[in-house]
């Protein structure tokens, strides 16, 4: 078996969630940290048992130490490291969302072709069992008329904000904000499963630093309607459904589903409705949420793909395209938007 070597650059609790599931697969080894300070990276590289130490990508990149690289730092660097990497033949696992905006995107996935390395969003809902249930499960609720998600989960950080001390989630300069941190969680499932929608109309709150805070977006397809919310600043219990002209489908977290629901619609006999039982279409999960992602990224590397079917180049296009429209509408821009 060939063990790919990683390198990770960003030692948030992001990575050692990812670390932890990635290790469940035997192929993945992690040879390298990169941080900003030397101190940082030693105390990560002791945690995770990590044999190499980097303040600088560009020399982590240019050693033959790792294969790819497992990208955790601010959106708004996204980008630019993850051209560095590519630039030196090292495959991608970059966080979502995958950049600031779609001009970014398009250069990334230009580079990945360019330099023959596999590039993939790390959207982990869309990789796990129980969306894959999901997705077979869709044919059973007929001619799909709305698709609804919610991620509305309150956020320490915004206490500090209301402190008066602005942490890094609430910072334009770094490409921040709801929609970019957990909207994109009810984005990119949507558009995985419908596609590219027709319309766009987005509401939201901002704060005073210019980024948002909670939104509500509604999507028109042919034939169908779209809702999510999102918020950093309210909590929510409410579950994503899919409806259908036949029934529906209930996931219990959106971001995190446990829990997959089929619900017949009732149907008439002699003129009465006859109520239907529900079924349960949960999938029994052996690994952690985070090893699927891994584990599709690692299958690429050794097919030699590039892009992955479901963590797609085009549905990663679709959904920063819609996460610019609806930011256009809010009025949310960063300073990447500008170059």
């Amino acid at each position: 078996m060939r063990k790919i070597r990683f390198g990770v650059v960003g030692t948030n609790f992001v990575s050692d969630w990812v670390i932890a599931g990635a290790r469940q697969d035997p192929r993945f080894e992690l040879s390298a940290v990169c941080s900003r300070t030397r101190e940082r990276a030693a105390e990560f590289a002791a945690r995770h048992r990590i044999p190499h130490t980097f303040t600088s990508l560009e020399e982590m990149v240019s050693t033959d130490m790792v294969d790819a690289v497992y990208i955790a730092t601010p959106n708004s660097t996204h980008a630019a490291y993850a051209m560095l990497c590519m630039e030196h033949g090292k495959h991608v696992l970059c966080e979502k969302p995958l950049a600031s905006n779609l001009r970014e995107v398009d250069a990334m996935i230009e580079a990945a072709h360019r330099h023959g390395v596999t590039l993939m969003e790390a959207m982990k809902t869309t990789l796990t069992p129980n969306f894959r249930a999901v997705m077979r499960a869709l044919p059973r609720v007929g001619r799909v008329r709305r698709y609804f998600a919610a991620f509305c989960q309150y956020s320490s950080r915004y206490d500090k904000f209301k402190e008066g001390i602005v942490l890094n989630a609430f910072r334009p300069e770094l490409s921040n904000g709801a929609m970019m941190d957990i909207g994109v969680y009810t984005i990119y499932p949507m558009v995985v499963l419908f596609g590219r929608p027709r319309r766009i109309s987005a509401s939201g709150i901002l704060l005073s630093s210019g980024v948002d805070a909670q939104g509500t977006v509604e999507f028109e397809y042919d034939g169908m309607n779209a809702t999510v919310i999102y918020s950093k600043i309210a909590n929510s219990a409410l579950p994503t459904e899919i409806q259908g002209e036949d029934g529906n489908l209930t996931l219990d977290r959106i971001n995190h589903i446990g829990r997959v629901v089929w619900q017949p619609r009732p149907a008439a006999a002699s003129g009465h409705e006859l109520p239907t039982e529900p079924e349960v279409l949960t999938v029994p999960v052996e690994h952690d949420e985070y090893y699927y992602e891994m584990a599709e990224f690692l299958d690429l590397i050794e097919t030699g793909r590039l892009e992955s079917s479901v963590n797609s180049h085009e549905h990663s296009r679709i959904c920063i395209a819609i996460i610019d429209e609806v930011r256009r509408q809010l009025g949310v821009t960063y300073p990447a938007d500008r170059f």
